[in-house]
């Protein structure tokens, strides 16, 4: 769904009248995190609806959302003006950060309860901006429609794409809270291709070393395909945390063909040989440090160069170092170097492989020695 500036101007004025007639004490009745609410009988709240117009008014005409604002905090009437000033903005609508995924799901859960059609439509026009964003070959940026710098490309940055196929995978499958009238056959059909598309786009991504698929970078390049780097640390490289994502999604298939399998496998055992045995991170000290410790479980540096696979982190400088003590404490700490997720996927990928390729399982062992232990690479 396209908006004009005068459909902005009746959706802002309709948010706004939904915002004004719920009474102030709903706003002591907030939720942590309410956006991310499951419960059914929330929703049938006043406090649930308020929010949701706030939801409303935070769409942008684009249809899509913008990021790391909390959009539940009861808003001042200057701040209500800013936010409905602000409705006509075209480039800060992303799905970077659960953004606009996250309004989605909190609106589909709304209308269930509420029956209201506002929080239909805005849902809809989600979807509509949604699918305006995928590129011919299938993936998405990080922004759109107006974009600059690395927005541009093929982003698997802290899992927005992943994030987008599984919420049109539960549409397309009228998952709660999808079923009912909220998605139809004609637009679950439109979702179904444009999914098709994505896991084309990601098995075109997979990055290929001697004829063996590996893992996945944050950032591909839309046009090559190629590992492509971000904001100034966030260089080309082999990525564990983002990868590990699309992996579970991959074996989430229900019918997976040779492609998908050969991906999971690859990326299987790149996580296998790439892993950390004995480290743990520690924040005891104020200053995040990778200490020695026997019994901790695997790790994975979130970078590996391209080159020669190797952890690394990195400064606002752009200049990959070894240690975490070699980088400034601004993103030491504020940044997650380091992650377990892909341990997760062994067991999963355990009942995956036995179901659907058994002849071609891996025999993968969590608490097998690292690549440090073996020697591969150096990790102090």
């Amino acid at each position: 769904m396209k908006f004009d500036r005068f459909m902005c101007r009746i959706l802002a004025v309709v948010c706004l009248c939904g915002l004004l007639l719920v009474p102030e004490s709903a706003c002591a009745q907030r939720r942590r995190n309410p956006l991310r609410e499951t419960d059914e009988a929330f929703f049938a709240t006043a406090e649930a609806r308020r929010i949701g117009d706030q939801v409303l008014v935070y769409q942008r005409c684009t249809g899509g959302w913008p990021k790391n604002i909390d959009m539940a905090a009861p808003l001042t009437e200057e701040q209500l003006q800013q936010v409905l000033g602000d409705k006509a903005r075209r480039n800060d609508s992303t799905i970077d950060n659960d953004a606009t995924s996250m309004q989605m799901f909190y609106l589909a859960r709304l209308y269930r309860a509420a029956g209201d059609v506002r929080y239909r439509d805005a849902f809809r026009s989600g979807v509509e901006y949604l699918l305006s964003g995928q590129y011919d070959n299938g993936g998405w940026p990080q922004f759109w429609p107006e974009m600059s710098g690395y927005q541009v490309h093929i982003t698997f940055n802290d899992d927005a794409m992943v994030n987008t196929l599984e919420l049109f995978s539960a549409m397309i499958a009228g998952e709660k809270p999808f079923d009912g009238d909220l998605v139809d056959e004609s637009l679950r059909a439109r979702l179904k291709e444009s999914f098709d598309k994505g896991i084309a786009c990601i098995l075109r991504t997979q990055i290929v070393v001697d004829g063996k698929p590996t893992v996945w970078c944050q950032q591909h390049d839309r046009e090559t395909y190629a590992p492509a780097g971000a904001r100034s640390y966030e260089l080309p490289s082999y990525c564990s945390q983002e990868s590990a994502a699309i992996v579970r999604l991959l074996m989430a298939q229900p019918a997976p063909d040779a492609n998908i399998k050969a991906a999971v496998h690859g990326a299987m055992m790149w996580f296998d040989n790439n892993k950390i045995t004995g480290y743990r991170i520690d924040r005891s000290s104020g200053n995040a440090t990778l200490v020695a410790d026997t019994d901790a479980k695997p790790i994975w540096a979130r970078f590996y160069d391209l080159e020669h696979c190797i952890p690394f982190v990195c400064d606002r400088d752009g200049v990959p170092q070894r240690s975490l003590e070699s980088i400034g404490s601004e993103r030491r700490n504020g940044y997650s170097w380091y992650n377990s997720r892909p341990a997760d996927l062994y067991p999963l990928y355990e009942s995956w492989a036995e179901r659907f390729d058994a002849q071609n399982k891996l025999a993968l062992q969590l608490d097998s020695p690292g690549a440090n232990e073996r020697g591969v690479f150096d990790i102090e």
